[in-house]
């Protein structure tokens, strides 16, 4: 067998394997943490959205803004100083 052939034959079947053992699985909803909206824990600048002075995510001009959340799996909020589901 030609030495180019059998090159590429290997080489063929690694990315083959590679992309087979590589490719995505469909995510099952079950599997996805809840999120839930965290008021009062945002640093300037890093917040996902807001409640009243600005509406869009990174717009907060403080720290720990009461009105600004930060999206963070479902019993996380609570566990972190100053942080509250419901804003302030």
């Amino acid at each position: 067998m030609n030495r180019t052939i059998l090159t590429s034959a290997l080489l063929a079947s690694a990315v083959a394997m590679a992309s087979a053992t590589a490719a995505p699985t469909k995510a099952n909803a079950d599997d996805m943490p809840k999120m839930v909206k965290c008021y009062g824990v945002n640093a300037v600048a890093k917040n996902d959205c807001s409640q009243g002075p600005h509406s869009c995510a990174g717009q907060a001009t403080k720290a720990r803004e009461g009105q600004s959340f930060v999206l963070l799996p479902a019993g996380a909020c609570e566990k972190i100083d100053g942080g509250t589901l419901k804003p302030m």
